[in-house]
Formats: structure tokens, sequence, C-alpha cells
């Protein structure tokens, strides 16, 4: 009888999870036909697994969705929001009738899922990369936590043709991450025709077993199937579990079901109430599942007011790179806070975060080279707060993962990036190496703050000011050794320019950054034993720009502003000065910046050679002087 009652009770349980589904499907209905916008087809292909994840799977607590020992789940496919609100009008978070301004200005409901929302972690939309964000949750879960929250990540079949994903997949292999768990809705269809591998499911488990995760295949509309294999994923150690569900895009809606040219396309409004009563046809109960809750065991933690407990140990005159104390000042951070992580990909012998590997192995996580993911993995790491992330490769490397960063922002993200080896100056190895369109990248990302420090001191400097600072940090150092020109006991200030040469008789005022700042210097001198005084000028933040000093010189030596930077014209430091300046109608701003595809060449042979060394400058000065 035992056995009976408990069959009885599991079939109960089906039903009621069948139930739900079919009430998320008409949520899901509904909204998008409010709006006359949106993807009801793709949300209803997910609605069991949905259903099973929210009211059988996951461990969360519905009144706090953003607890830090709640299951995490992500929404890869991004373009299924409505479902993901259905869930929470479910849970009970959200109301019924909000859900009816789903896309509305002033809701927050919006077409993608954005943390705009407290039970979304990371923005999605662009697609391929929940995945690497899920992997960032899990290895925090894992390694950092070592708490018992798993991770659940939902992706479409078409996003899976995206190279990130497969970055994705290796990742979570090579770091054994059996808290995750990834589930691909094959429902055949994309947004303009069939996917590439239609309802191949078992391709896709070969694909996923060749790297390395633990699979199964499951009829994503079978709720008792899509129990059964989340609970074995469970047991799974050291590897994640794949779930590859076939699925029907368009799911229980007549002439819809499996049908191409439906991708985002809301139900016609004369159909709706038929589709709708059709499938609450088929729901046989009212029956509420409630969630189970978290085990609550993730250690309690701060990243805030993270301080420098040491004045930085470099002398006037020091010759060091500021790639080199960017990895000495990291090393620092790491035993001011525990939660600091580092991820590098395989560049960290060159940008100097192998030195706070040395001394934080625990907390340094090697993301090879596969730029993409690594700033995936580093959004999830940062969610809910749980990590202060510093990211690192060479600047030019980062231009390939710009969606990612531009994602980050979206997720009001709090990462720090460093890109090493920017412009002509890294010398030999030539242009495919030197960033020159970095500053440009991140100056266009909303929220972000832009550090250019010039010596080993304003390095350390910005690696604290970063780790403090909301949003996120772009830290740009350089290859070449350059002279520590500030006392360690130097105040910085985000936003707040360094006037470090000046005079009454200051004729231009020249702007520089980096080794241009120290061609800046070198030109002052010369000129100065010609008789011309020059001010000059280190903006130590691109964004914010100090305009009110920049502004200030310029009226104090005749209207007159050169900007020298080893970057492009285009969206670098002279085009920031000119926005800066652009009310301001007596000052006329001369840019230096490199204007062509660079080569290989000795950096000081490179610097000259493409306009912006000290020779450059001095010529510059004369030329405006003479006018």
């Amino acid at each position: 009888m035992a056995l009976a009652r408990d069959a009885k009770l599991e079939s109960d349980i089906f039903q009621a999870l069948q139930d739900v589904a079919n009430r998320l499907r008409i949520h899901s209905i509904r909204a998008t036909c409010a709006c006359s916008s949106g993807h009801p087809t793709s949300c209803c292909s997910a609605a069991e697994i949905m259903a099973v994840l929210f009211f059988h799977t996951m461990r969360y607590k519905q009144a706090d969705p953003e607890h830090p020992d709640n299951d995490r789940f992500v929404l890869s496919k991004g373009h299924a929001a409505p479902i993901l609100y259905a869930v929470w009008v479910e849970v009970g978070r959200i109301c019924e009738s909000d859900l009816l301004n789903l896309r509305k200005i002033d809701c927050d409901l919006e077409g993608h899922p954005t943390p705009r929302l407290s039970f979304v972690d990371v923005a999605t939309g662009s697609l391929g990369q929940g995945l690497g964000a899920a992997c960032g949750m899990a290895y925090t879960g894992k390694y950092f936590d070592k708490a018992s929250y798993r991770v659940f990540c939902l992706m479409g079949d078409g996003e899976s043709s995206e190279g990130s994903v497969w970055e994705a997949l290796a990742f979570a292999s090579h770091y054994n991450l059996d808290n995750l768990v990834a589930i691909f809705d094959v429902n055949r269809l994309g947004q303009s025709g069939t996917a590439p591998l239609e309802h191949c499911t078992g391709i896709y488990e070969t694909r996923c077993q060749a790297f390395g995760w633990n699979t199964y295949v499951v009829d994503g509309h079978d709720v008792e199937a899509l129990c059964q294999a989340f609970w074995k994923a469970a047991q799974v150690k050291n590897k994640p579990t794949a779930l590859i569900a076939k699925t029907f895009k368009g799911r229980g809606i007549p002439n819809v079901e499996d049908a191409e040219n439906w991708h985002g396309k809301p139900m016609p409004k004369d159909r709706v109430d038929g589709i709708v009563k059709l499938i609450e046809s088929q729901i046989q109960t009212n029956r509420n599942l409630t969630p189970k809750p978290p085990v609550e065991d993730s250690p309690r933690i701060s990243i805030s007011n993270t301080k420098m407990t040491s004045l930085p140990a470099y002398k006037l005159g020091d010759m060091i790179a500021t790639r080199e104390a960017y990895g000495v000042a990291l090393a620092k951070l790491g035993h001011s806070n525990q939660r600091v992580i580092v991820l590098d990909g395989d560049t960290k012998n060159s940008t100097f975060s192998e030195v706070f590997k040395k001394e934080h192995p625990e907390r340094f996580i090697e993301c090879f080279i596969a730029e993409q993911n690594m700033v995936s993995v580093a959004l999830g790491c940062a969610t809910r707060g749980r990590t202060i992330a510093f990211v690192s490769t060479f600047a030019a490397f980062l231009t390939r993962a710009f969606d990612q960063i531009r994602m980050g922002a979206i997720s009001q993200t709090n990462v720090n990036f460093v890109g090493s080896h920017c412009g002509v100056s890294i010398g030999e190895d030539g242009p495919s190496q030197m960033a020159l369109e970095d500053l440009a990248m991140f100056r266009s990302i909303p929220n972000c703050t832009i550090f250019y420090p010039s010596d080993a001191v304003s390095t350390e400097h910005a690696v604290y000011l970063a780790a403090n600072t909301k949003g996120m940090c772009f830290i740009r150092t350089t290859r070449p050794k350059l002279a520590v020109i500030y006392a360690s006991e130097e105040n910085f200030v985000i936003g707040q320019a360094k006037v470090i040469r000046h005079s009454a008789d200051d004729k231009v005022t020249v702007v520089g950054a980096g080794v241009t700042l120290h061609e800046a210097l070198e030109a002052a001198d010369e000129l100065s034993q010609q008789g011309i005084s020059i001010r000059v000028i280190d903006p130590f933040t691109i964004k914010p720009l100090d305009a009110a000093t920049i502004i200030q010189s310029a009226k104090a030596t005749g209207g007159q502003i050169i900007t020298v930077e080893d970057h492009y014209r285009e969206g670098g430091i002279g085009e920031a000065v000119c926005a800066a300046i652009s009310r301001e109608p007596d000052i006329v701003v001369h840019q230096l910046a490199v204007t062509e595809v660079p080569r290989s060449g000795k950096p000081s042979e490179l610097l000259d050679m493409f306009g912006i060394s000290a020779r450059h400058i001095i010529a510059a000065v004369k030329d405006t002087v003479m006018k």
C-alpha cells in the first residue's frame, strides 16, 4: 500500500508539473499578444523544462530571489523571457496584470531579461553567452563559496552554433563543474529557418560527450523524464551535465507547433482565446507547487571598501613597466580581500597576473585562449557580489569579446578589465598584437571607468580604485619599462588629472598618457632648453576625463592643446578631449595619434614613424607657437 501511495503521489506531482507547464504557456501567449511582439513559440517549447526546474528540481527562496544560497538559473535563450516572467507569476513574485505590460517602457519586464529584475543575474539575449556566465557562477559555487547551490542554464539549439558555447563547454569540463547543468532546448527551428542539426539529438549528445560532459537525451515535454534526468545529474561527480531535450517550437498551438515562420511572432489576437481554451482544457489541477528551500551554507562575505594596506614600494626614477606594476598591485590587493579573483587567457607571464597566481593560486582562473568565454565567466563570478573580478590579457584580444563586454554593461556588472601591450610601443610583435582601438571600445561602454596609468605608482592606485568602483573598469597597461614619476604618497582620484609641468609662461598644453606622457616630458625638457615652456597633463582616467583641468590649462596657454596617444585617432584621448572642450569657442586641439596600420620595429622607431614621439611633439608645439 505504501508503494501504491508513493506512486499515486508521484503521479499527482507529474500532473501538477504538466499543469504548471501549460499555465506557463498561457501566460506567455497572453503577454506577447498584449504587447503585439515577442516569442511565444520559443516559450512553448521550454514550458515543461521550466516547470520542472522551478517547481521540482531547483532549491531557492521564493521571497528572496537574490539569496546567496539559492540555485542559479540562466536563460541563455533570452528571447524566451516571457516564460521566465511567467514562472515568477506562478511563484507569486509578479502580478499577472504586470505580465500583460510586457515590453512597455514603464515596465521592467523587458523583451530580454536584465538585472533590473531581482531574479535575473546576468542579461541575456545576445545568444551564446549564457553558458559562459553559468560557468562563472558554478566555478564560484564550487571553488570559492564551496557551497551546495547548483547552476542551471537553458539554451536554444540555434545558439549552439556560436563558438562561445563550445568555449564554455570546454571550460566547464576542464574544471569538473559537476554543479552545472546545461539544457539544450532542441526545438529544431531557428529564426529564419531550421537549425543546422534539426532534431538530431544524438549528434548534440556525441559532441557534448566529446567535450567531457555527462549527457542525457530526453523528451523535453515529458515531465517525468525531465525530473529523473535532473535527479541523475545531481548524483554525477566531477563532470558537468548536459540535458539534450527534444522539443517542438510552439508546442500546444494548433497549426503553429513545429511550423516554420513563427519565430518572434505573437499569436493573432483573433486566435488567442481559442488557443488558450484548448490549453486550459488540458489542465487537470490548480495545485500550487512550492520550491524546496536551499541548503544555507554559503559564506558571508564583503567586497566593499578594499583598502590599500601599504603605499606603493617604488622610488622616483625606478624603471618599471605598468603591466608589471599591475601584477604586483593585484597580489597585494589579494591579501586585502579574500574575494579578489583573477582570470587570464594564457597570457599571465606577459600581463604579470602570474604574480597574483603565485601568491593566491586558489583564486586564479586560467581561461586559456578563449577570451569571449573568459569575459562571460567573469560576469558569472561577479554576480550577487560574490567576488571582485579582474580579467587580464593583451588589450587587443579583448576586442574580440566586445559583445560580451557590452552585455556586461547591460548586466550592471562590476568586472575589471586590464589590457596590456597597448599601442605601437610593444615593438617587434607587430600590429596584430598592438591594441590601438581599445580606448574607443571601452569609451563606448556606459558606466565604464577607464584608467590609463603612466607609471608604477599610479598603476597600483588604479588597481585599488577599480576594485572599489561600481560598474566596469578598464586599466590600460604598457609593455615598455617607464620611469616612476610619482611619489608613493601621491593621491589619485577618479576623474582628476595631474598637471605635471606648468609655469606662468606655458605656451601650449600637452595631454599624454602611458608611454606618450613620458615622450611629452622629454619634449618639455628639450623645449625648455630652447626657451619654450609647455604644460604637461596626465589625465589618469580617460573616462571620466578631467575636463575642468584641461580647459583651465588650455585657457592659460593661449587656447592651444596638443594630445598625443599610442592609439588610433578615432575614439581615443584626442577625441575625448575634443568632446570635453566642444563648448569652448577659443580652444583648438591638435591631435597626434597613430593614423595607419603599423608594422614591426623597435618601440622607439615605431613611436617616431607614426608621429607620437618626443620629436613630433616638439615639432607640433613649435608649429602651434609660430601660428
